[in-house]
């Protein structure tokens, strides 16, 4: 049984252990795993660990509580170091409203920015999507055709949001809140939206699902987001694991 995690931010300080973080992955049948930036900061990094470990891979973007520091050169940079082979995706991007919605204008300006990047690079799009599904649905759908495919990373809307979502080809990642006990949307989704239509990911170090809640996060229990959406649909792990991961490989190309 092969796994991706396609959302996982091993690049940060909490990884200190990456050998091991990914040498656990492997063992539990993780063979691929996507670091996404979330800053310029981060970019050389994400390339080096993605350099160094087969099956690894990169995207690169500007995070939406990032997009007051954007800077013109940032976008150049995005598409000068894109042009290497372990980078896969652009992102994550989009607008999160969650934190602070004082400057909602410069988010959607560089979620704008990076939605060019993509398809001009035609690279897969990672989107952060944090209470502002209107405005981020609106963008991709006014300004992406099906040049690209549209990942909907930790998603957090509705069944019924899911379902505009993939009429318009986006994909449903989920993570480790599908493994939650009260997260009834999560649950809904991943029994309703067709299998063709889900990715998995962990956003380590983040959002660790049962059974290690409230510990770090990794690559490897992107297993157990696997087996919740297997019990979730009355079908099997291996089903579950098949179709995630030749839907991931398709969208970016690995």
């Amino acid at each position: 049984m092969q796994l991706i995690d396609t959302h996982s931010h091993i690049d940060m300080d909490d990884f200190e252990d990456l050998d091991a973080v990914i040498s656990n992955a492997n063992n539990f049948g993780v063979n691929n795993i996507i670091i996404p930036s979330v800053d310029v900061n981060s970019f050389e990094k994400i390339i080096a660990i993605s350099n160094k470990y087969e099956g690894v891979y990169g995207a690169l973007g500007i995070h939406p509580t990032e997009a007051q520091n954007a800077k013109d050169e940032d976008f150049e940079k995005i598409i000068e170091l894109a042009s290497n082979e372990k980078i896969v995706a652009i992102g994550e991007c989009g607008l999160d409203y969650y934190w602070d919605k004082t400057f909602i204008t410069e988010q959607k300006e560089v979620f704008l920015k990076q939605i060019e990047i993509a398809k001009t690079l035609n690279k897969a799009l990672i989107v952060h999507d944090r209470e502002a599904h209107k405005d981020t649905f609106d963008l991709l759908t006014q300004n992406i055709k099906d040049e690209i495919p549209v990942i909907m990373h930790c998603f957090s809307g509705s069944l019924e949001f899911a379902k505009e979502c993939i009429k318009k080809g986006f994909y449903i990642a989920l993570g480790g809140v599908v493994t939650f006990k009260n997260a009834k949307k999560a649950h809904e989704i991943a029994k309703e939206i067709p299998l063709e239509y889900l990715l998995l990911e962990t956003d380590a170090p983040y959002l660790t699902p049962v059974p290690y809640r409230g510990k770090r996060n990794e690559p490897a229990y992107v297993k157990y987001v696997a087996e919740e959406i297997a019990k979730l649909r009355g079908s099997s792990v291996e089903e579950v694991a098949k179709t995630t991961t030749e839907n991931a490989r398709k969208v970016l190309k690995i």
